[in-house]
């Protein structure tokens, strides 16, 4: 199938920026899931050419329904951003499956992406289901209720560390209490959040993360250690000295001083200020070659 494009959108950037996990680049084309779809997709120009959704599955899932001149427009308040909204031109937010992203935001604690790609491999491998396309097999991203049958070492064997338990103990909260974390985006972000935090594993980071890519809170703000250096030394006249000079000798953040950072982040980006976060972090990751998230 075929979509003629009307805005701007650049596939590459949308799926190498590291907000998703699971798509791999073949020649020109991308083959990745989403829930129980697989499928490939790749662009010529202002074309997407695609085999197993269908236009409206793209329209949805690679954002393309975003006003994203209107959104440039909302984050562009820099010199330092507009060039990487300049570099990154057409970059969109996907909408990933919130159970999926939740657990693979789990899994991503201190990982770098190479070997996160690689732990949900395995553990799709092992405890999803396979299906064939284009005589090749791929395993569907195993559901909360499998996930929450099987032992902790089974996870931890495959590269999950730690981090097995918080999966295993997420993914049996989320079947035994049938929460439905679609219903997440139905409410404000602060409460959103509330919730997602209640999980073991999940900490401001993994929780602002799977609101962004999976829930649609675009003011969500991701703070991680190359977010926190990248306003360092951008933003510092915007945050307060004693905040600014307590992060420049430590390394790691205080719950207290994450939301202090995203605060300001949507406060001075708006309610766009997600995609401000997506477009300068894959912009120093270029620059840097930074493979963290």
């Amino acid at each position: 199938m075929k979509l003629e494009l009307d805005v701007t959108f650049d596939l590459n950037f949308s799926l190498s920026c590291g907000q998703i996990f699971r798509f791999r680049k073949q020649n020109d084309w991308w083959y990745g899931l989403s829930e129980e779809n697989i499928f490939k997709i790749r662009q010529i120009d202002r074309c997407l050419e695609f085999e197993g959704v269908d236009v409206s599955f793209i329209k949805t899932f690679f954002g393309l329904n975003d006003d994203l001149t209107k959104i440039a427009h909302e984050i562009n308040k820099d010199a330092y951003i507009a060039s990487a909204i300049e570099q990154f031109e057409g970059l969109r937010l996907i909408r990933q499956n919130p159970w999926e992203c939740l657990s693979s935001f789990i899994c991503a604690t201190y990982k770098n992406i190479a070997a996160i790609e690689q732990t949900l491999l395995k553990m799709s491998q092992k405890h999803g289901e396979p299906h064939c396309f284009e005589g090749q097999t791929f395993w569907l991203f195993p559901s909360a209720e499998k996930l929450a049958k099987v032992s902790v070492q089974s996870l931890e064997e495959c590269g999950l560390g730690y981090r097995a338990k918080y999966v295993q103990a997420t993914a049996k909260r989320v079947w035994e209490e049938q929460i439905d974390l679609e219903e997440f985006k139905q409410l404000p972000y602060v409460e959103a959040k509330r919730h997602l935090l209640e999980f073991l594993g999940v900490g401001l980071k993994v929780a602002d993360c799977v609101l962004l890519f999976s829930l649609e809170k675009m003011e969500a703000f991701p703070v991680d250690i190359w977010i926190k250096r990248i306003l360092l030394n951008h933003y510092t006249d915007h945050l307060p000295y004693d905040l600014v000079e307590h992060l420049k000798n430590h390394d790691s953040l205080s719950n207290g001083e994450y939301e202090k950072l995203g605060t300001f982040a949507r406060n001075y980006f708006g309610p766009y200020a997600g995609y401000a976060q997506e477009y300068i972090y894959h912009y120093e990751r270029s620059k840097k070659q930074v493979t963290h998230y």
